[in-house]
């Protein structure tokens, strides 16, 4: 097609890097997909009901009302020839079965850790270097508030020092964008290094 800039062919298509944004129940995953996105995000939430009550630890994030029960999915075109797919998990325990089918494809990771439940964080770390999935964590500061400085967090995290720790804002595009350039300069790196 004149004057069109759709793909004809396969050869022309973009490449495409799948990353997982994960971390624990309420640490704002959701929000963080939707800040960055340039299409509207696919999201699977739905309403927290007594069935969870028990199950579901709403310490610290009392005000919560919705949850991710399956993922959330955003996208991010970088170049006409690069496509990030950002794809939220669900948080609480009962989903994480879902983790293992995410993570396929995927190149790596952003961990957000809430400081005032750094604890929600601790499996999202594990399941990553478990699998050798490269990640970075973002501490997401709620109301905007960093009471904790990024090597403090490091260390209470038990996070190995090539793994960047970056203080963040789930809410604001540009700070959620850094976490990301971040994690593809790590991912660059690496790939040199191999």
């Amino acid at each position: 097609m004149a004057g069109s800039d759709v793909a004809t062919d396969a050869s022309s298509a973009p490449d495409t890097v799948k990353i997982l944004i994960a971390g624990g129940f309420g640490v704002g995953k959701t929000t963080m997909v939707g800040s960055v996105s340039e299409i509207v995000p696919l999201r699977t939430e739905e309403p927290l009901t007594m069935a969870g009550l028990g199950i579901d630890d709403l310490d610290g994030i009392e005000a919560k009302r919705a949850t991710t029960v399956a993922l959330d999915f955003g996208r991010i075109t970088i170049s006409r020839d690069l496509v990030l797919y950002l794809f939220g998990t669900p948080g609480q325990q009962r989903f994480w079965f879902m983790w293992n089918d995410l993570a396929l494809g995927a190149l790596g990771a952003v961990v957000l850790v809430d400081v005032r439940r750094p604890e929600s964080s601790f499996a999202a770390i594990d399941f990553f270097e478990r699998r050798g999935i490269p990640f970075v964590v973002g501490v997401n500061g709620f109301h905007g508030e960093h009471p904790y400085p990024a090597e403090d967090i490091r260390d209470a995290l038990a996070v190995p020092d090539h793994v960047r720790v970056l203080l963040c804002d789930a809410r604001e595009r540009e700070s959620c964008r850094d976490v990301l350039i971040a994690l593809l300069d790590q991912l660059i790196a690496r790939a040199v290094q191999a």
